[in-house]
């Protein structure tokens, strides 16, 4: 089976081409097309997965619902509606909030992300029967759980997660939504 591939692009998010999933986070990354999907569900509890302990990069760490690359020639919302199935078993509506650029590099595997990330997020009421090869865990969180283990325990969540998640709760309040 052929390697997966994802899309580059510029600093305004356009296509310049496509490359290897793994190349791509190689050798410092080159920047490329990614996606995150925030998930609360009814009483405005955040979705949270643990990366699965196979993961190449970032493993077991605690991130958003879902978040990977769309494929060359795939729209990006229909890749994060496609992810939220493949991951977490479920799918809803999806409202895209923003976008963000961002470096961060896994020691461990020497790998860098360098993403133009899209920002998705919805509401789920209902089970998430994961695939334990993607997800090692889930958890509903109360938003103010959330901020304290993130003060007191920041190393245990991915990078993007800490950089995306203020704008999401602001984007959410700013609605008048709380997140649901």
């Amino acid at each position: 089976m052929a390697e997966e591939q994802v899309i580059l692009v510029d600093a305004d998010d356009r296509e310049v081409g496509a490359m290897d999933k793994l190349a791509a986070h190689e050798r410092g990354g080159v920047r490329h097309r990614a996606f995150s999907v925030f998930i609360v569900d009814p009483r405005g509890r955040w979705l949270l997965q643990r990366r699965a302990a196979g993961k190449y990069h970032f493993p077991g760490l605690w991130t958003n619902a879902c978040c990977s690359h769309p494929r060359p020639g795939e729209d990006t919302a229909a890749a994060a509606h496609r992810r939220l199935r493949e991951e977490l078993g479920f799918d809803c509506p999806l409202a895209e909030r923003f976008r963000f650029e961002y470096q961060a590099t896994s020691e461990a595997e020497g790998l860098t992300e360098h993403e133009l990330d899209h920002v998705f997020t919805g509401v789920h009421a209902g089970e998430v029967p994961f695939d334990a090869g993607e997800v090692g865990a889930v958890r509903w969180i109360e938003r103010a759980a959330l901020a304290q283990e993130l003060r007191e325990r920041p190393e245990t969540f991915t990078p993007w997660f800490k950089l995306a998640m203020e704008r999401v709760d602001a984007a959410w309040r700013s609605d008048g939504t709380d997140g649901h």
